[in-house]
């Protein structure tokens, strides 16, 4: 049941999502839609909250405006309600007052201005709280005046209300607890959005085929964690995830250099009811001012820029983060730069999973210097996995999985794993299917080597090797071409032939009927 009410949420939301669809390009679209969503979340939140209070008073948060005690009761309902929810609505400030206003149509249907008031407040409510931060400038991306939305007010005001009229009908169901049905929904519209978004979806968005090899990685063994530090989170699903693989996730940390998406990322923490107090997301570049310097995690996942340009500053070589290595990685491949962050931030009892191009595996200068400090000064390198091309929205290039571990269970050799062929075909898209994810977990988890697709290599084969990582230096994938049978051809040429010089005969005999010359 749960499933069926999750599909026909998804398919309502990306309806209405393509009222918008037209107008302005996918990222805009996105900003505005899934602000509306969360703007609606918010307010059923809050109006459910204030009634749980309200209801020995035998009042509902709608009644209290023009009650006789109406200022003492907002201000408690309010001071309630930043501490357990952060936040705070106004009974006419509420998503379905807007949308109910908006749909009266006339003169008194026009509710721009409000809009924008109410989003601000919704900010500015939190001001002095200790959800300011979570909540700061969380709408600033949603431009009401923005001529993206129509060319007069009226025009605008128009898309706007279709947009809440159509949402305001949709039975979020959040007073089911059990359920995580909105929130699903919320990450399947934020990868329908990915898929469209061409080259700039590896910005904010790492499928959930990878997210979940990541997420298992990162949890064997374990039903809790402590802590999970993604730092490069896009929108947050990365992290998200690995609350899907354990009974209990106690703190959440991100980092995203980007402010539209690190607002995307607080909203998605929120509609999957994850409560700001066990969330902190910073809004800074990662490599060059870390937010969360001092502190230790025990899981950490990430799918960073591929190859991104980063400062390689030589003040760096001062930095924790980098100094025991000796070399920077290059200015023009921050790969491993982001792997020596991840260390720094790995608690001794933590896992590590990164998503990298394959260039990590087998490129020299500072980054085989780097590569080969981790595996024989460290013994960090628990494992490389090989996934299959052209899985990621906007790049086609094959990527692989660094497993990172301080105290691994298996010091004496390195785990290689070659995906890379195994995966479906959705129409121009390769897909791991949820057997292909738990042959790639089992491998890991068993450690074990199977012909043409993995291999438990010694720390002597890899430094044979010069601590190249290549896979194929390790899992040989290499199948002989069938036999041929040399006697089966020369009969079937000389069969051939036969056919042939009948076929001429029987041209030969046309030509001549018809007194002309043949052909040969």
């Amino acid at each position: 049941m749960a499933a069926e009410q999750k599909q026909k949420l998804e398919q309502q939301l990306w309806n209405i999502a393509n009222t918008l669809r037209g107008k302005m390009d996918a990222d805009d679209f996105r900003d505005y839609i899934l602000g509306f969503i969360f703007y609606k979340y918010l307010s059923t939140k809050m109006d459910l909250y204030a009634n749980t209070i309200l209801k020995p008073d035998g009042l509902t948060f709608q009644q209290i405006e023009g009650h006789a005690e109406e200022e003492a009761l907002l201000e408690e309902i309010k001071q309630l309600a930043l501490d357990k929810l952060g936040y705070f609505l106004l009974p006419s400030e509420l998503f379905s007052e807007l949308a109910r206003r908006g749909n009266t149509g006339g003169k008194n249907n026009f509710i721009l201005g409000d809009l924008a008031k109410v989003l601000l407040h919704i900010e500015q409510s939190t001001m002095g709280s200790e959800s300011e931060e979570d909540f700061g400038n969380l709408f600033s991306d949603l431009d009401l005046t923005s001529h993206k939305l129509g060319k007069s007010e009226a025009d605008k005001n128009e898309l706007i209300v279709k947009v809440l009229v159509h949402l305001d009908e949709i039975d979020f169901d959040l007073e089911n607890t059990d359920s995580d049905v909105l929130g699903d929904a919320y990450e399947y519209l934020i990868g329908q959005f990915a898929s469209g978004a061409g080259k700039k979806a590896g910005e904010f968005y790492t499928p959930q085929q990878v997210s979940s090899i990541l997420a298992q990685l990162v949890t064997v063994g374990k039903d809790q964690l402590k802590s999970v530090y993604d730092p490069t989170c896009g929108s947050g699903s990365l992290l998200l995830r690995v609350a899907k693989e354990v009974k209990n996730v106690s703190a959440f940390y991100g980092q995203e250099m980007n402010p539209t998406t690190y607002n995307l990322c607080r909203m998605n923490m929120i509609m999957h009811d994850v409560h700001y107090k066990r969330f902190d997301i910073k809004n800074e570049d990662t490599l060059e001012r870390p937010q969360h310097y001092d502190m230790r995690f025990e899981a950490i996942v990430a799918n960073p820029p591929f190859s991104a340009n980063w400062s390689a500053s030589p003040l760096h070589m001062t930095d924790e983060r980098f100094s025991a290595y000796g070399k920077l990685a290059p200015g023009s491949k921050a790969d491993f730069a982001f792997v020596q962050h991840m260390v720094h931030q790995l608690a001794d009892n933590g896992t590590m999973a990164i998503v990298l191009p394959h260039g990590v595996l087998f490129r020299g200068g500072a980054e085989g210097h780097i590569r080969e400090y981790l595996i024989q000064e460290k013994n960090y390198l628990d494992a490389v996995i090989g996934l299959p091309a052209n899985i990621f929205y906007g790049t086609s290039i094959p990527t692989c999985i660094l497993v990172l571990k301080k105290e691994r269970q298996h010091p004496n050799d390195i785990l290689f794993i070659d995906a890379s062929q195994h995966y479906d075909k959705v129409k121009t898209q390769n897909v791991l299917s949820t057997a292909n994810i738990a042959k790639i977990i089992s491998t890991y988890t068993d450690r074990t080597t199977e012909a043409r697709y993995s291999h438990v290599a010694p720390l002597s084969e890899v430094a044979t090797n010069d601590y190249n990582l290549n896979i194929p230096r390790y899992v040989d994938t290499f199948e002989e071409d069938a036999a041929i049978d040399l006697n089966a051809i020369t009969t079937e040429l000389r069969q051939l032939a036969t056919q042939g010089a009948t076929t001429d005969a029987t041209i030969a005999a046309f030509c001549a009927e018809l007194g002309i010359e043949t052909p040969f």
